[in-house]
């Protein structure tokens, strides 16, 4: 098993119960969560040593956040404590043909104004394998792109092999576009494994290719292996992953995904996925090939790995992925069909 270090926001998550809109709730569900969160809890899960790095608010909602990480056996000894808030996010579930939506309540918070110097990356990344990182961090605040930038740089310089999920978010990248795509690509720069594609590639990075019509153009080209190596190459990414997402409709998904490397090339297993949740699921995917590539898998094993894995936090309410290996491989050897365990 591997020991990890993870750097991102957690925040708390409110949603009406069930598929309940905002405008009718009474009540709300408690979850927290973040990108590089969920990542440390399912490589936590799958057994590896986790280290999860924010900076979250000395108060009674930084201990809970604090403490369902904890319970999930992901180490937050290297969280800063302070700041004003604690970012929220609230997540009104659709179904069917309504979409489910996002309003973000994450202005000012603690993490947001978090400095590079408020950490010891020479004690945090001692002995580490593997760090990672969404680009959600680096678009949040001008001092998150430094404190990215110095992260992977020390990452680098520590010989830790750096993991960066390109995460586009479009609320986040509503205004100075490319300074944020500037910094996105040193990011990239210092990458072995990203996930993402060349669409991805293009919002994020500012990538692009002759005579190609990434932005606006059809998604198929945007995944294809000429696209992706073409990507992968561009970058020096090792591998370049990234998931195939066919939305039937709120309720029920299609999901694969690819894996892209120096001379290799594979696309995995099909799901067809009724969802309960799907906040999360990308995050699952990222920890999930993480753990394959820790555990010395094959590309493509790595890849049906990470796809089960994210499969099954489709089924599990709120952003964590609460999973062990076998349960995972279970699914990778079976068809499917969600037969109960007796």
């Amino acid at each position: 098993m591997g020991s990890v270090v993870t750097l991102g926001e957690i925040m708390l998550r409110l949603s009406p119960p069930g598929q309940s809109r905002i405008f009718q709730a009474q009540s709300m569900d408690v979850n927290y969560g973040g990108a590089e969160a969920n990542v440390a809890v399912s490589l936590a899960q799958l057994g590896h040593k986790v280290s999860f790095v924010s900076k979250v608010p000395d108060n009674a909602l930084g201990d809970a956040a604090l403490g369902v990480l904890k319970k999930y056996n992901a180490d937050c000894s290297h969280v800063v404590r302070g700041g004003e808030r604690l970012g929220i996010y609230f997540l009104e579930n659709g179904a069917s043909v309504r979409p489910s939506s996002v309003v973000y309540d994450r202005k000012y918070s603690a993490f947001s104004k978090m400095e590079a110097d408020e950490l010891d990356f020479d004690v945090i990344f001692k002995d580490v394998d593997l760090f990672h990182i969404s680009g959600i961090t680096p678009v949040l605040s001008p001092s998150c792109a430094r404190l990215s930038l110095d992260a992977v740089k020390a990452a680098k310089a520590h010989g830790v092999t750096v993991s960066l999920d390109l995460n586009y978010r479009k609320r986040l990248w509503e205004d100075h576009v490319e300074d944020k795509q500037q910094v996105m690509a040193e990011l990239a720069s210092y990458a072995d494994i990203c996930f993402g594609n060349a669409l991805d590639g293009a919002k994020c990075l500012g990538w692009s290719k002759e005579g190609e019509n990434l932005l606006s153009g059809p998604f198929e080209p945007c995944v294809s292996r000429e696209n992706m190596e073409s990507m992968r190459s561009a970058y020096g990414f090792t591998y370049l992953v990234s998931s195939l997402r066919e939305s039937v409709s709120a309720s029920d998904n299609g999901w694969s995904g690819e894996v892209c490397w120096k001379d290799g090339f594979y696309i995995g297993r099909k799901y067809m996925l009724h969802i309960v949740d799907r906040v999360g699921g990308g995050d699952a995917f990222a920890a999930g090939f993480l753990h394959g590539i820790l555990e010395k898998m094959a590309p493509s094993e790595a890849l049906e790995f990470a796809l089960a894995a994210a499969a099954i936090k489709h089924t599990i309410p709120g952003d964590l992925n609460i999973i062990s290996v076998s349960e995972v491989k279970a699914l990778m050897d079976s068809d499917g069909a969600g037969r109960v365990i007796r």
